[in-house]
């Protein structure tokens, strides 16, 4: 309302100002003096009238907004998200509640401030707040709605992961205008995942137990076999406490096989030959395909090194192959083959078994579907996740009487952007 005002004000004067300096010292006849001070009060009103409706329409416009502009505030302010809003040069422009309480920065002046100004006053967070200099600009140059996961320490020494998305802003002429960042907690997501991905991995060292506990078995009856002779001989023969020697290193090693899939291990990404982590799994799988009499087949065709954690990658390869034993158990014919092509590898896995009907495979890597009595649906799911992770592609085909075929496809490690 004080805009109508001010504006009445003004034209008043206004009005005042041009009738004394122009209108009242024309020369005007006596007979028609009346009809002309009617029409200036006439010409008053009106104007009066266009002012005060503009200012009124312009008022309630501007009240409108500021509504809006509240409800939006009010909005953002209680959402259980990190969310703010920076300039083209990365200042912080607003900024909701639970952002403020997540960086320490309720009582901080931060409007106008970019996460290097505001590092200087929540010293425990100036590490996470640096790497969004980063990350923001990864975002600019992408000029697309990035995503990706960010983790850092809290106060209390609990480690903190958000699902991070940020979309950049840009003028016509294609200047950085703005950009948005949005921050979902997902810490108990991603231990939730933890323990699944856990109880996935029992599950396969469970299945493979049974295998694994006959390799064990001929080295433990071969140490046995000497040391009764010895014991019956009262001879020690060097010959063979070599080979009960390298027999308990062979026990070692299958223990060692075991314990890689079993126990937790820290992701190090590095480079690596991806036939290294071929060579592994199927030394893991040889007894239990020859028990079940199918000929695993492999063809290296390249000796490509892919940038990633051996760990992961040698856990898709088992769940894989794990499957495809699964679905040979009267024997058949595993072919495992490895070729780079321009700047990435092909793995492709091809078994001879009953294969997976259309409907059923479109679900294929769904969490909790699975084709199996006491799956848990989560091996293809876990090793789509990390082949992602790894910015790769993974594809499944298959044919019911004929088999199936995945192919994964990783980055070589030369064109990797780490």
């Amino acid at each position: 309302m004080k805009y109508a005002v001010f504006l009445y004000v003004i034209v008043s004067f206004a009005w005042i100002i041009l009738t004394d300096l122009y209108v009242d010292k024309l020369p005007v006849p006596s007979h028609i003096a009346p009809y002309v001070q009617t029409l200036k009060g006439s010409l008053f009103v009106v104007l009066s009238a266009v002012f005060m409706y503009i200012a009124l329409k312009k008022h309630r416009a501007l009240k409108q907004m500021s509504e809006r502009e509240q409800e939006l505030l009010t909005l953002i302010h209680a959402m259980p998200d990190f969310v703010s809003f920076k300039d083209g040069q990365g200042r912080w422009l607003r900024v909701n509640e639970f952002g403020l309480k997540l960086y320490g920065l309720e009582h901080v002046d931060y409007k106008g401030k970019t996460d290097a100004e505001l590092a200087e006053y929540t010293p425990h967070f100036r590490e996470a707040l640096l790497y969004c200099i980063d990350s923001d600009e990864e975002a600019w140059r992408a000029k697309t709605v990035t995503r990706a996961d960010e983790s850092f320490p809290m106060p209390n020494g609990e480690m903190k992961t958000f699902d991070v998305i940020k979309v950049p802003l840009f003028y016509e002429n294609g200047k950085r205008k703005g950009l948005v960042v949005i921050g979902r907690d997902i810490t108990q997501q991603k231990v939730a995942e933890q323990l699944l991905l856990k109880k996935e991995k029992l599950s396969v060292i469970g299945e493979l137990a049974a295998g694994i506990a006959h390799e064990i078995r001929n080295p433990l009856t071969s140490i046995k076999g000497f040391l009764q002779m010895m014991k019956e001989t009262k001879q020690v023969d060097e010959r063979f406490v070599q080979i009960m020697l390298d027999e308990i290193e062979r026990v070692n090693q299958i223990v060692t096989q075991l314990l890689v899939l079993a126990k937790p291990q820290m992701k190090a990404y590095k480079p690596l030959h991806l036939n290294d982590v071929i060579d592994y799994v199927i030394e893991l799988f040889t007894y239990e395909a020859i028990l079940q009499n199918v000929q695993i087949k492999y063809e290296p065709r390249t000796t490509a090194i892919v940038y990633g954690d051996k760990n992961e990658l040698i856990q898709v390869v088992v769940n894989v192959v794990k499957n495809a034993l699964e679905a040979m158990p009267k024997g058949g014919v595993l072919t495992i083959t490895t070729e780079d092509e321009d700047d990435r590898v092909h793995l492709v896995i091809e078994d001879t078994g009953k294969g997976i009907e259309q409907e059923r495979l479109k679900h294929i890597g769904e969490p909790f579907y699975t084709l199996k009595e006491k799956g848990m649906g989560l091996g293809l799911t876990t090793s789509m996740k990390i082949v992602h992770e790894h910015k790769g592609t993974m594809h499944i085909e298959s044919k019911v009487g004929e088999g199936t075929k995945v192919h994964i496809v990783l980055p070589l490690h030369k064109n990797d952007p780490s």
